[in-house]
């Protein structure tokens, strides 16, 4: 939505343009910030972009490379905090970072930082492994099958709303 609202292009991809563009950002534009525990909001954060981007730029008050500067910055401290908070209830000490925004250079550097703080490790992966959250998903299968964990077909299903501190996570014990 974002790159839409900045006409941006979709080639390669927009999260690659907006990447791109972050990196000439002087400007750092205050931006909604909506982190409840482990969970993010990021409408009210893109609702504000559509509703007042389009004015800043023919005003001249920022660039588009200050806004996806901007759109970076906000949203991956969004993405640390709650990694954080996640490694914490979980008492990890790794970080796997992968699919798509996984690309990001930025991002990583952030996760990197954090991960450093706590005496941790950051793992991410190259752009081969992400596109989707398969490798998430294959490494998670992976631990579950190592530790005798399965789960038949009529028992499996989606729970989209999953909290990390409510699940059981059997190699840790």
């Amino acid at each position: 939505r974002f790159a839409r609202v900045l006409k941006l292009s979709n080639d390669p991809c927009p999260g690659y343009n907006i990447e791109q563009l972050a990196k000439q950002g002087e400007k750092f534009i205050e931006l909604p910030y909506c982190v409840k525990g482990m969970d993010v909001s990021f409408s009210g954060l893109l609702s504000h972009i559509e509703g007042t981007a389009v004015k800043m730029l023919a005003a001249g008050e920022c660039t588009k490379a200050d806004l996806c500067y901007s759109l970076q910055e906000t949203v991956f401290a969004m993405l640390v905090e709650i990694t954080e908070r996640a490694m914490a209830h979980s008492r990890s000490k790794q970080v796997l970072v992968v699919g798509g925004v996984g690309c990001n250079l930025r991002l990583q550097e952030m996760l990197a930082i954090m991960a450093q703080e706590r005496g941790a490790s950051l793992c991410a992966t190259d752009d081969r492994y992400c596109i989707d959250n398969g490798a998430m998903i294959a490494h998670t299968g992976n631990l579950m099958f190592a530790n005798k964990m399965d789960t038949s077909i009529e028992k499996s299903g989606i729970t989209q709303r999953f909290r990390t501190d409510e699940v059981h996570i059997a190699w840790r014990d």
